[in-house]
């Protein structure tokens, strides 16, 4: 990749989390990755994020640009070098920027799908679909803020909600070759969570019963972030063969 570091700030993140079922979920994850728990359960759900200032270090913030993007993630970790590493592995990714579908995979890692977004916020309340190009919903999200987290979530408080997160600042993304997968770490350079009371929320992805049987994915809690300013830089490429798990310096899908 030509861009090992980008700057900028997060005008908007949105969480939303499901809370999963260990079995169902080892049944979906590509190896090595496997599920990271909380509590007896796998946790999985969808950043909705929107992006201004983005840029390469070298640039000033005034020539950022801005997008609308999602992925869909589930936490996981994966033996490597001895060691057990965490973060989370993203199946999908979706955006409104034809820089980042055009340059995903070759300039900066990460393969997205082009998407159009539909968004309202408020001051108080946040909406949001994605629709595919063949015309469907991907996702739909409307919340609104509130106190607490809902009492029937995983996450006893919402500081423990915010610290299980912040933990998955690495990710993996699917290419179009199997057992490669991108990685890219998030540097949140300050850190401000609120919760919101979920109005709606639909996911192809964990609402699927093929891949989801009825019971297994369950609505849990959503998390609001604003303003916060951030890295994106680049990790190592994971490739699985037959005997191992190896790392390469991040490069073309």
């Amino acid at each position: 990749m030509f861009l090992d570091t980008i700057h900028g700030i997060i005008d908007r993140r949105v969480l939303l989390n499901y809370r999963l079922d260990p079995d169902a979920l080892a049944h979906v994850l590509p190896p090595p990755f496997r599920p990271k728990l909380y509590a007896g359960h796998g946790v999985g759900g969808v950043c909705m994020i929107r992006f201004k200032e983005l840029r390469p270090s070298f640039l000033p913030p005034w020539l950022g640009l801005g997008s609308e993007n999602a992925a869909h993630r589930i936490a996981v970790e994966w033996p490597q070098d001895g060691d057990l590493h965490e973060g989370v592995f993203i199946p999908r990714r979706d955006t409104n920027s034809w820089l980042n579908k055009t340059l995903g995979g070759r300039v900066f890692p990460g393969i997205f799908q082009r998407s159009r977004f539909v968004s309202h916020d408020t001051d108080t309340a946040v909406s949001l679909r994605i629709i595919r190009a063949d015309g469907g919903t991907e996702i739909a999200f409307a919340g609104h803020l509130t106190d607490s987290l809902p009492a029937t979530s995983l996450f006893p408080t919402l500081e423990a909600a915010a610290g299980f997160f912040s933990l998955g600042a690495t990710g993996y993304s699917a290419t179009h070759a199997d057992g490669h997968y991108h990685g890219m770490e998030l540097h949140s350079l300050n850190w401000t969570v609120s919760p919101l009371a979920i109005d709606e929320a639909q996911s192809s992805f964990f609402n699927d019963t093929r891949r989801f049987p009825s019971g297994t994915a369950v609505l849990d809690s959503a998390l609001l972030m604003r303003g916060i300013a951030h890295q994106w830089r680049s990790r190592p490429d994971l490739y699985l063969s037959h005997t191992q798990l190896t790392t390469r310096p991040p490069s073309h899908a």
